[in-house]
Parts: structure tokens; sequence; C-alpha cells
């Protein structure tokens, strides 16, 4: 819900600045911003909640601490790349992939009830996967409309 609220605080307020910096809203620009600041927030989550996080991958991956970080990293460089003329469509691109890829494990953190911020297993459960799906589609079509296409 937290970086739900972020993309969506931020796009207003980009769109807002816009307005009365340039006189009018840039969409564009401002969902980009959006999602950089999602993405920054949701990179520091990594390292807030890296127990919680390992919690989230199977068993069968190895090194998950390294991975969280890993992943906390891209996110925090897609962030910046998405400002990159050169790398913004790519960073778009692999951001759509990315957001594809980690939805699996959130369906399984919330199947297994886990709580990533305290590292416990009295989270939601999967009555939340009525808010995740949608929001991870979300994230694809805003990444697709706002950076790749």
């Amino acid at each position: 819900m937290k970086p739900l609220f972020v993309l969506i605080v931020v796009f207003v307020i980009s769109n807002l600045g816009a307005l009365l910096l340039k006189g009018t809203v840039d969409y564009c620009l401002s969902g980009k911003i959006a999602l950089a600041v999602m993405l920054l927030f949701t990179s520091l989550g990594h390292v807030l909640y890296t127990k919680g996080m390992t919690l989230m991958l199977p068993e069968f991956i190895p090194f998950k601490k390294e991975m969280i970080y890993a992943t906390g990293l891209l996110e925090a460089l897609a962030a910046i790349g998405l400002f990159v003329p050169q790398v913004s469509r790519m960073t778009g691109i692999l951001l759509f992939v990315f957001f594809l890829l980690i939805l699996p494990t959130n369906i399984r953190a919330n199947l297994k009830h886990l709580n990533y911020e305290t590292a416990t297993f009295d989270g939601p459960g999967p009555n939340y996967l009525w808010f995740r799906i949608p929001f991870q589609i979300l994230l694809i079509a805003w990444t697709y409309y706002f950076v790749i296409r």
C-alpha cells in the first residue's frame, strides 16, 4: 500500500510543480519521477527489511541476502536509468520484466502470511492479493505507458 501511496502522491505533486513552474502539466515526466521515487522507496526496503525479504524467496534460491541487496540496488539504478535518455527505454523494458518476475514471490509471501517488515508470519495473507496483484499490474502498465511507449 505504501508504494502505491508514494507513486500517486509524487505523480500529483510533480504535475502541480510543473503547472506552477511551466504553466502546464507534464504527465510523462511526472510519471517517470513518480516511478523513480517509488523505486527508491522500495529499494530502501531491501536494506531496512532484508531479513523479512529473504523469507519471501523460495528455499532453492541460494545467496538470499545477497539477492535482496542486489535487487534493491537494481531498483535504485533503474530509478536513475529512467532519466538517462540512452537507456531510459531499455530500463523501462527491464523494469517491465522485473515486475512480472517478482509477482510470484509476492504471491508466495502473501500465501504464507509473511510480514516482511517484521520477518514474521502474521501478515495479511491471501486477502492482500486482491490489492497486490492489481498493484503489480498497475506498475507494469505505468512502466509501459510512461517509459516504454
